[in-house]
């Protein structure tokens, strides 16, 4: 029986925890939070947090040692590339290279390789203070986004427009990157797309291919709230296929010719970008819920296979259905929660494949800074995009979240 940790046992990882046992595998799950989800599912459990690399292969070592070998190492939806790259580098075990793993979590040095390789990105530059900031926007105009280099989640990325104060803007950056280093790029007008990959040997298959949706691009600026994705993509095929290789041309920069690579592009003018490139499964239930439905694909089995050293075939990651598939969040008034309902009246409507809601009575809600600040996600399908995006908002409307100012 193989042995398979996990690093993060957040509620996404009880997915890969469930699948990894049915193919018969002896799980662990890391996290600093003795209640994560994914320990009421695993065999084992180790303490360590999952942002701390050394802590990590730490005790995933003395596990290794003293009570069975493990033999593959992934996370599922937590940015934390070079903690699963340490773990597998000290037990010699398949992963990602270290310096590749390095590179995913600075997107300044990311950028730099990829600028190296010739993949497209957007004109960018490092921020090294506020006055840097102002000589740049009198230079360029504000078509700008200012992030941090090394946070997650969209913390702290902001789009700068007229009558922002540019000062603020900085340090709303540099609070949250964990070595106050913020950068700068161009904004650039486009469809934007997630995309998810496998590399193998080189060979890149990118069985996921969502379009994001940033209908709240203007409620919420400066910052970027995206309200989830629907697949299949509009996108002409060509281009479709051209987004697709830029991706899976990216993680070879990186330096990543096995493992898994999650990509935000956008699409100028016909010719892709790449604006980041995350070298882990994705969160947000593209890899475990809406591949799956979209495309037929088993994501999550492959991903786990792959890190265990079994072979993954490239029948295994062509899509087998074209299933429209639409992921929409809700964002209820900020305040305190007051009252939650509709839960089982939403889950019960036609369509719907998941409804997940983050929030209880008590609760507070924030006003949208990063893609934390939902309240509740659903998934729904249909017989067209437009039949599913019908299903997915009919959800959210029998869904009631009600708040008080706080």
């Amino acid at each position: 029986m193989k042995t398979l940790l996990i690093v993060s046992g957040g509620i996404e990882a009880t997915h890969g925890v469930r699948r990894a046992k049915e193919l018969g595998c002896h799980v662990v799950v890391s996290d600093m939070n003795p209640e994560a989800p994914g320990f009421a599912l695993a065999d084992d459990r180790l303490i360590a947090s999952t942002y701390d690399a050394d802590a990590t292969a730490a005790a995933a070592e003395h596990y290794h040692r003293t009570v069975r070998p493990i033999d593959g190492v992934i996370t599922i939806g937590a940015d934390v590339p070079l903690t699963v790259a340490t773990v597998a580098h000290r037990l010699r075990i398949p992963g990602i290279p270290l310096e590749a793993a390095c590179l995913a979590q600075d997107k300044l040095a990311m950028k730099q390789r990829f600028v190296a390789a010739g993949i497209p990105v957007p004109w960018f530059a490092p921020l090294p203070s506020p006055t840097t900031l102002e000589r740049i926007v009198a230079e360029r105009g504000d078509a700008l986004v200012v992030k941090p280099v090394d946070s997650r989640g969209g913390r702290g990325v902001q789009r700068l427009r007229p009558g922002l104060n540019l000062g603020e803007v900085w340090e709303r950056a540099a609070a949250q990157s964990p070595t106050r280093r913020v950068m700068i790029e161009e904004f650039l007008a486009g469809p934007q797309v997630s995309t998810e990959s496998i590399l193998i040997d080189g060979l890149g298959f990118t069985p996921g291919f969502s379009d994001r949706n940033y209908e709240h691009l203007e409620r919420y600026a400066p910052y970027f709230i995206e309200n989830g994705g629907d697949l299949p993509s509009h996108l002409p095929l060509k281009i479709q296929e051209a987004v697709k290789r830029t991706a899976e041309a990216a993680g070879r920069a990186l330096g990543i010719t096995t493992g898994n690579i999650k990509g935000d592009m956008v699409v100028v003018d016909g010719k892709p970008h790449v604006i980041e490139l995350a070298a882990r499964a994705s969160g947000g239930y593209f890899c475990t819920r809406e591949i799956p439905l979209n495309t037929g694909i088993d994501f999550i089995g492959a991903v786990i296979k792959l890190a265990l050293g079994m072979p993954v075939s490239a029948a295994d990651l062509t899509p087998k259905t074209f299933t429209p598939v639409v992921q929409r969040y809700a964002f209820p008034a900020p305040g305190r929660v007051t009252r939650v309902a509709g839960t089982d009246e939403a889950r019960a409507l036609p369509g719907i494949e998941e409804l997940l809601v983050t929030v209880k009575p008590g609760d507070t809600i924030r006003t949208p800074t990063d893609s934390n600040c939902t309240a509740a996600m659903v998934l729904a399908t249909g017989a067209s995009l437009a039949a599913a995006r019908t299903n997915a908002a009919r959800a959210l409307a029998a869904l009631k979240i009600e708040t008080v100012a706080a």
